[in-house]
């Protein structure tokens, strides 16, 4: 149900007024009732066959303002359709915006005789006094679409056959836009059969034969006749949808959707698909109901699941003039009532209140100081504490200052004994690793310098040799070998004539 219906009533009853079949629902459960009965707590709902109402579709100027809306489509209703002006019929709308209209707006305009309403409804009201909504039957499909039931926007027909009317009836874009009665009811249905078939049947045999014989497989007489029946009801829907694509300049029909209050084993709409070449499905959908009856109307199911539509999702087009009455606050006699109890009230208000607040300023007062008294002792408590834990922090401090202290003093110890395990040694490596290929290459070594920074550690070597190709031999040895580990630096050799001999600064960076 809607929102405000969810809070107002535990169960909905859905009423088919024609047939005076009444479905319950609680929760996801329907079930059909022979007895209704009125409850407070009980949301019912009907529905207006297509043969109830008139339907149509007006346009009204942008320029009338929505207070006189409904007086401006009264009255081009009366004058455009010609209607019994000694009849003061009910009149509803709804607004379409698939017409793109910049001077008017357009309606589709539904008009019931309230002299029918009564006659259709006056034995169900009868049973359970109140009906909150009575719509006109095209408009419950909307809930298909509102819950997602058919998803699609495109064109779709819907055709649905009772023992007292058959209708058609068109959306677009999950909105409304045509309606037809078609004289292919159950009970036309048997006249028309009758016809064809040259005798009369019994109404009962014949809904036997409708409801239970599959045309594919029977060998009954009634077959022939049948098929004959079905295909008049194909051309005249095949008619009605050559006019809609016309009227509503509609391309393609995408699917039609076609069912009856009384399940039959034939599948029209396989019947009806090989017909018109238009896909088509039974009009049967998955509501998520549970029942204890093997079918449910289709109409009941739509009441239900209409209900369950918040009020912006549905089509505001109400025709019940049977309504609850008012909230006892709301009524003129409960008005007065309540009035009476108040003045009685204030009466005696006026004593009341000042003993009232006497009495209560005393008891906020005890409970004042007795807050007062909890807090104070808190707080003397909280201070103590306080000073103790300032204590604790000051000393924790002065043994953290001596902890880090003594930890700074090993942490530089450790350092330099690393230092000297880990440093010295790998020196004394690099130097004998060099020293080899000094050998090699008949160089010798004058000096060596280490030195380091932050950016790197460098080797510095002063050569000596007899030779200075052997100097060059020697870098480039080095070079090759150890491209990746060192980065060799040789600015120049120079030549000693007093010894004989020529010198150079080799510089090896550690990489």
């Amino acid at each position: 149900m809607s929102s405000q219906a969810q809070h107002s009533f535990s169960s909905v009853i859905s009423v088919n007024p024609y047939k005076d079949i009444y479905f319950s629902g609680v929760s996801s459960f329907l079930t059909q009732t022979t007895s209704p009965e009125f409850s407070k707590d009980q949301f019912a709902l009907s529905y207006i066959n297509t043969k109830g109402f008139i339907n149509a579709q007006l346009e009204i100027s942008k320029n009338i303002p929505d207070e006189d809306l409904y007086d401006a489509i009264n009255s081009k209703a009366y004058y455009e359709l010609a209607l019994d002006q000694a009849v003061e019929y009910q009149i509803q709308y709804i607004e379409t915006f698939q017409n793109l209209d910049e001077e008017n707006r357009h309606f589709h305009v539904f008009i019931v005789d309230p002299l029918d309403l009564t006659h259709t409804f006056n034995t169900v009201v009868e049973k359970i006094k109140y009906l909150d909504i009575i719509i006109p039957v095209p408009l419950l499909i909307k809930s298909l679409y509102s819950k997602e039931i058919i998803d699609s926007s495109s064109v779709h027909g819907f055709i649905y056959i009772q023992e007292n009317d058959a209708f058609i009836t068109l959306y677009k874009d999950k909105e409304f836009i045509y309606t037809k009665s078609i004289k292919f009811s159950l009970a036309e249905m048997h006249e028309r059969f009758c016809e064809l078939y040259g005798e009369r049947i019994d109404y009962d045999s014949f809904l036997n034969y409708y409801a239970n014989e599959n045309l594919k497989e029977t060998q009954s007489d009634y077959k022939e006749y049948f098929i004959k029946l079905y295909k008049e009801l194909f051309a005249n829907i095949n008619d009605i949808l050559t006019y809609a694509k016309r009227a509503f300049e509609i391309e393609k029909f995408e699917h039609v959707y076609i069912g009856s209050q009384l399940e039959s084993v034939t599948k029209l709409d396989e019947m009806l698909e090989v017909e018109l070449n238009i896909k088509s499905s039974d009009f049967n959908f998955d509501y998520g109901y549970e029942s204890s009856s093997t079918y449910v109307d289709q109409l009941h199911a739509l009441m239900h699941i209409y209900t369950t539509l918040p009020e912006e999702e549905r089509y505001a087009c109400n025709f019940t003039t049977y309504h609850r009455p008012p909230a006892f606050i709301k009524r003129e006699s409960g008005k007065i009532i309540l009035l009476t109890l108040a003045s009685f009230l204030l009466a005696f208000a006026y004593p009341a209140t000042y003993w009232t607040l006497d009495y209560a300023q005393s008891l906020q007062k005890n409970l004042l100081i007795d807050d007062y008294n909890e807090v104070h002792n808190n707080k003397t408590t909280r201070e103590s504490t306080l000073k103790s834990k300032e204590a604790e922090k000051k000393k924790a401090l002065t043994l953290l200052k001596v902890e880090k202290n003594e930890y700074l003093n090993k942490k530089n110890t450790l350092i330099k004994i690393h230092d000297v395990k880990v440093n010295y040694p790998m020196k004394a490596k690099l130097i004998a690793t060099f020293t080899k290929n000094l050998n090699k290459h008949n160089v010798k070594m004058d000096s060596l310098v280490y030195s380091q920074d932050d950016a790197k550690k460098t080797f510095t070597f002063n050569l000596i040799s007899s030779k200075d190709r052997r100097i060059t031999r020697l870098v480039q040895d080095l070079t090759k070998i150890y491209e990746k580990s060192f980065q060799f630096q040789l600015n120049k050799i120079s030549y000693d004539k007093e010894s004989k001999v020529y010198t150079s600064q080799l510089k090896v960076n550690i990489l």
